[in-house]
């Protein structure tokens, strides 16, 4: 992660400041001080956000306590609308927000927006984004009600999410989803956004660890139950998600197959059971004990959580000396990557993983080295007719 550069910020005596950024990051601009600055980049999910000049975390409770400790300053020195909108202090009408009050409508459009979500059966991910994406939208036209905007002001605050806000395509993208399941499904409106351009999606190829990358990974972690997650991760390709909800009885030692259940869309898939993977898992099964979860939490009953496994993997990763820049979901690219790479037919790795369309799964083409050493440069099919011949080195 780069290093921001010095003199970037104002004083040497301002205080660090806090700020929510859509749809659901803290952002944090400091001082420049390298022992601050190190300590940032330890919290997980911290980001330098080049362009806009700040740093940014996810908006979780678990985040925002080990940013709280990295700046060395306590939940109260936050602003209160921060503090509010992070359920830390209740709003109280002695001390109401110092934004214009909202329409009385749109706190009801909105529990409308989530129960249509509900019935249709998305994910509580999915219907966190979107009210988080419509709050946001909400906020930027208070007082003004969204069924009184015209096409032009929603492309506008489009645009200023893109243009100042200097939002990902895809943070707009999500928006742009949300905007239009409000509309559509709810206002029944839908000519607002009807003829809205997309903003297009940059196209980013994955990172994957090489072979010797897994190796030194899964060599470094010593914890047993550990080692036996990041196994199962790399073996199987499930997502993180997945991972750590797995059960005892989702794993068919008979068949050599995990039955992945409820996974993205909420559908059900199989994928495959490596033997090393199970032998890891019935060695931490007979230290441990039956628990119903395959990889349990700190506390009985409760499954391992995703910041957690996201946690070993990033400890292992930098343990193992991998300078790339990875994260868990990596383990997955990988999995797919090296199955394409030992000729497994695409049709096959697009089942494992769970994907709806073979176009997803056909980005591995482009990261498969092998794939690629097959193919001869033009320049090594023309070499024998050329009439240069390498520089020697000077002795």
């Amino acid at each position: 992660m780069p290093t921001p550069p010095k003199g970037q910020y104002q004083s040497a005596s301002a205080k660090p400041r806090i700020f929510l950024t859509p749809p659901d990051r803290i952002g944090v601009r400091i001082l420049f001080d390298e022992s601050t600055i190190q300590r940032l980049r330890n919290v997980p999910g911290s980001r330098w956000e080049s362009q806009k000049r700040y740093w940014s975390f996810p908006r979780t409770r678990e985040a925002l306590e080990k940013l709280l400790a990295a700046l060395r300053i306590d939940w109260h020195q936050l602003d209160r609308e921060v503090a509010v909108e992070l359920g830390l202090i209740k709003a109280t009408p002695a001390q109401p927000k110092p934004v214009p009050s909202p329409h009385p409508l749109i706190s009801s459009d909105l529990e409308g927006l989530r129960s249509e979500l509900r019935i249709r059966n998305y994910s509580s991910k999915t219907i966190k984004s979107y009210s988080s994406c419509l709050r946001t939208f909400m906020r930027f036209f208070s007082p003004r009600h969204p069924c009184n905007l015209s096409e032009s002001d929603v492309r506008g605050f489009l645009l200023h999410l893109l243009q100042v806000e200097k939002l990902s395509a895809a943070s707009v993208d999500q928006m742009f989803n949300a905007l239009r399941f409000l509309y559509v499904e709810v206002y029944k409106k839908p000519f607002v956004i009807e003829s809205l351009p997309r903003p297009k999606k940059e196209k980013k190829l994955p990172n994957v660890l090489s072979q010797e990358e897994m190796v030194r990974l899964v060599n470094s972690v010593t914890n047993p139950k550990h080692r036996a997650m990041l196994m199962v991760a790399y073996s199987s390709g499930v997502r993180v998600s997945e991972l750590v909800q797995l059960r005892m009885e989702d794993i068919d030692s008979d068949r050599m197959l995990i039955h992945v259940r409820g996974g993205k869309r909420k559908k059900d898939r199989y994928t495959l059971l490596s033997q090393t993977a199970l032998d890891y898992l019935r060695a931490h099964s007979r230290e441990h004990g039956p628990s119903g979860w395959l990889f349990e939490g700190a506390m009985r009953g409760r499954h391992y959580s995703i910041r957690s496994a996201e946690e070993v993997f990033t400890k292992a990763a930098k343990k193992a000396g991998i300078v790339k820049r990875v994260s868990i979901h990596a383990l997955r690219h990988s999995f797919a990557t090296h199955l394409l790479e030992n000729g497994v037919d695409l049709r096959y790795i697009q089942e494992l993983l769970g994907h709806e369309s073979s176009r997803t799964t056909e980005i591995y083409t482009h990261v498969s080295a092998r794939a690629l050493r097959r193919i001869v440069s033009p320049l090594d099919m023309i070499k024998e007719r050329m009439s240069i011949s390498p520089a020697r080195p000077k002795p």
